[in-house]
């Protein structure tokens, strides 16, 4: 078995596609691209593939139920006691990390303040509770033995402070171990990027940036032990490679597939597809200071005429989508349903006009995978057609990634998904921008400055009463949809396949969560 395993994982981790005769029993192997990843350390990673990581190898205090993520259940923390400004979290005591640690009260102190003086991408999700690097070591506290209290005084509900405090930002590290490889004061971040340190169902073996992945079993998770003692994730950027290996039995798994390698696959044996619920959108952003015209809210109003919302989501993508242009995804308490746009070019001549604006054009950064590329390349077609030149500016993914986060793009193409099972998750990315350096925003990558939403979604995140709260949200739906620099258009469905011996694999609702530890075949 060992003998097999290295030869797969050569095989696996070389830059061309060698064909197996079979997976091995214990590895479940996985096609997908891993090109989206700078970091796999819970308290910077913010990409897909990453948080997919984090999901599988680290646990929070509390967690979203798999099968129901709006349902919270016990993590690290057997149970927990909620006041008006704190939650009081009692400790599993014979919890342990992968490493053999215990989980301690100060492993719990220093994974949350952690995050919050690192101020990476994610940190965001959490300051929501009012922390930052000079006060939060006054809010997460060691009470007892096996107990830690985390307060804070901002006027937020604990409802939502439970939801933020399952985020996978929130993932309990273990101190001993990622300190022992700290530098020059990176709280270890240079050695979390590549490794993990955390409780989860499986831990990393090893991860060859671009290429493969590899998971190995924690028999002693808190959580259960996984019923397989390998996951090999091989970077596999083409899709269609991935149906390929997947469909003569070299990949057990093909993750975000296309429309057409789903249809084609349906039509195999020994391969079952899915086509999954997701609670994903799809948006355009415009970065506000990259030019005067995208400043400009009459722009931003032409856009949403010259997108082609039924023509992408029926026609390119076979409804692997569905037409969505709320922040809120359907599925979410008060997510607004009616779509008031629509591909109409000659409105969005007609307001360019009337705005004065002349010669319209941007560049579209844009990721090389699909649906991306698919979906730029209509919005190419679709913008000209309104008299806006496109230019595409293809690359992989954590390039656009970083060229976003450094402001250095005109506009993009992405998918937003909930950090979090409370409507504040997505408000707080498109609705929200403090500009206090501590919450790099979606609001915040489009220079989009917005005081009197920020007060609206302060609001919401405060107000106790259910239905007045709904209120609110459906009123910033409102404004982000008619008159922002985003243009909010699709909603997802998760295409994969899998061998038909393959049992257990759960794909969640959000983006990353990805289970593994149940997965048999």
């Amino acid at each position: 078995m060992r003998k097999t395993l290295v030869a797969l994982c050569l095989a696996l981790s070389s830059a061309a596609i060698t064909v197996q005769a079979a997976t091995p029993n214990k590895v479940i192997v996985v096609a997908q691209s891993l090109d989206d990843v700078i970091s796999l350390d819970p308290g910077t990673g913010f990409e897909l593939s990453s948080i997919q990581s984090i999901y599988n190898t680290y646990q929070r205090l509390i967690q979203p139920n798999p099968k129901q993520p709006t349902q919270l259940i016990a993590g690290l923390a057997k149970s927990w006691k909620i006041d008006k400004h704190q939650i009081v979290f009692d400790l599993k005591a014979d919890a342990t990390f992968a490493s053999g640690n215990p989980v301690r009260p100060k492993d719990v102190i220093f994974s949350l303040t952690r995050v919050i003086k690192l101020n990476q991408s994610p940190a965001f999700i959490i300051a929501q509770l009012g922390w930052n690097a000079k006060n939060v070591d006054n809010y997460v506290k060691q009470t007892g033995p096996h107990q830690v209290t985390v307060s804070w005084d901002k006027a937020i509900s604990p409802q939502v402070a439970l939801a933020v405090l399952s985020a996978p930002v929130a993932s309990i590290i273990d101190e001993k171990t990622a300190m022992s490889h700290a530098k020059d004061n990176d709280l270890a971040s240079g050695w979390l990027k590549m490794h993990s340190a955390g409780s989860g169902a499986y831990s990393i073996k090893r991860y060859v940036p671009h290429k493969v992945l590899l998971l190995q079993a924690n028999p002693s998770s808190p959580g259960g032990a996984p019923k397989t003692p390998m996951v090999l994730i091989k970077n596999v950027p083409d899709t269609a490679t991935r149906q390929l290996l997947v469909e003569q039995g070299d990949a057990d798994i093909a993750r975000n597939l296309g429309s057409d390698q789903i249809a084609s696959l349906a039509k195999k044996s020994g391969v079952k597809t899915l086509s999954l619920p997701y609670a994903t959108v799809y948006y355009l952003m415009f970065n506000t200071k990259a030019s005067k015209t995208l400043a400009n809210p009459k722009f931003w109003q032409a856009a949403r005429w010259a997108f082609d919302y039924k023509g992408i989501a029926h026609d390119l993508m076979r409804d692997q989508f569905q037409v969505h242009q709320s922040f809120l995804p359907i599925g979410f308490k008060g997510a607004l349903s009616d779509n008031p746009y629509h591909f109409d070019p000659s409105k969005a001549k007609q307001i360019l006009k009337s705005a004065g604006i002349k010669n319209a054009h941007f560049k579209l950064l844009v990721n090389n995978q699909p649906p991306f590329a698919d979906i730029a390349q209509a919005l190419q077609d679709s913008f000209a057609k309104a008299g806006i030149k496109v230019t595409l500016q293809q690359a992989i993914s954590s390039q656009v990634s970083s060229q976003v986060k450094e402001h250095n793009y005109q506009a993009t193409i992405n998918f937003w998904g909930p950090d979090y099972f409370d409507p504040h998750t997505n408000a707080s990315a498109f609705a929200y921008n403090p500009e206090d350096g501590q919450n790099k925003t979606l609001a915040w990558r489009a220079n989009w400055h917005i005081p009197t939403l920020n007060k609206q979604t302060l609001a919401a995140l405060a107000e106790p009463v259910p239905a007045k709260r709904t209120k609110i949200y459906k009123t910033l739906q409102t404004e982000v949809r008619d008159n922002s620099p985003f243009v909010i258009g699709l909603q997802t469905r998760k295409l994969l396949a899998l061998r038909d011996n393959v049992k257990g694999f759960i794909q969640g609702t959000a983006p990353g969560m990805v289970y593994y530890q149940d997965v048999t075949k």
